[in-house]
């Protein structure tokens, strides 16, 4: 059950402290064994929009697909032209409090394990290394063709080499890292492929309409398996990718606290839901705990 009321559910018409939930939210990291699963909303703090939260209404935006990715030229050259402008500011991107904290919570043993459903490097910037991320991550591209992984840094600068100036243009980040652009430029960018075979590159990352590979979710699995509870922090839980691990952690017994600014779909499953910032609450509780 939810352990406080949303601003609608108080008798008085005024939001209630969320002080029991984070009470609950500090009794289960104390007792250490703890599985992170963050989203989106972890980083929103770093720059980086999220689809769904508060910096995500205002883009009612269908993101790139692997069907589009993969079907044709005029795919590709769009998304990569996208993506290349939006680069910097995900390469720029620095871990904020929230991520600082869960890497504090790890090293003091309260977390034994991070799952993300981001692909913006953070959790591993904060010197989470071993996080899972469940979707990969932007800063490498894979080649579909050879199946060579190599750094989305060294892309970048044959992209720049290719498209001089291009850097300059743009608007607004995306959630998944690119840029909303003309068509009249997105025509006239140059399309880098791989260095090895000459063959498509992508992102490594799953895009909406592929599957998350079997064995990382897996793996996944065997995290919530091994943790005595799961917490989630900054995700709605819309997708299936992320919900699937909380109903796991329900149907096995597993208490499931959420913090996250806004309802989620995962709340009918969880003991705790705490509505608040993400790097001002965890930085708290990471103190509290030392």
């Amino acid at each position: 059950m939810r352990m406080h009321p949303g601003p609608e559910e108080t008798a008085a018409g005024t939001a209630e402290p969320p002080a029991a939930g984070l009470h609950e939210v500090g009794r289960l990291l104390a007792g250490g064994g703890v599985a992170v699963l963050s989203g989106a909303g972890l980083s929103t703090e770093s720059g980086i929009p999220d689809y769904r939260g508060a910096t995500g209404r205002a883009r009612p935006r269908t993101p790139m697909t692997f069907q589009e990715f993969t079907a044709s030229e005029d795919g590709r050259r769009r998304y990569w032209a996208r993506s290349h402008v939006g680069w910097r500011t995900i390469a720029g991107a620095a871990p904020n409090a929230g991520h600082r904290a869960v890497e504090a919570l790890r090293r003091s043993g309260h977390v034994t394990s991070v799952i993300t459903q981001n692909v913006d490097g953070l959790h591993r910037a904060a010197g989470t290394a071993d996080a899972v991320e469940l979707h990969g991550a932007l800063d490498r591209v894979v080649c579909l063709d050879c199946g060579r992984t190599s750094s989305r840094l060294a892309l970048d600068r044959r992209l720049t080499g290719l498209n001089p100036g291009f850097r300059d243009t743009g608007s607004r980040i995306n959630p998944d890292g690119d840029v909303e652009l003309p068509d009249a430029l997105v025509h006239g960018f140059r399309v880098a492929p791989c260095a090895v075979c000459s063959g498509v590159l992508k992102p490594d990352v799953v895009f909406f309409g592929e599957s998350v590979p079997k064995d990382r979710v897996q793996r996944c699995f065997d995290l919530v398996d091994a943790a005595r509870a799961l917490l989630v922090l900054g995700s709605s839980l819309t997708v299936m990718s992320g919900l699937r691990f909380v109903r796991h952690a329900a149907r096995t017994g597993k208490p499931v606290a959420i913090v996250n600014q806004g309802a989620t779909r995962g709340d009918e499953f969880a003991a705790a839901t705490v509505a608040a910032p993400l790097g001002e609450t965890l930085a708290a509780l990471a103190a509290e705990l030392g």
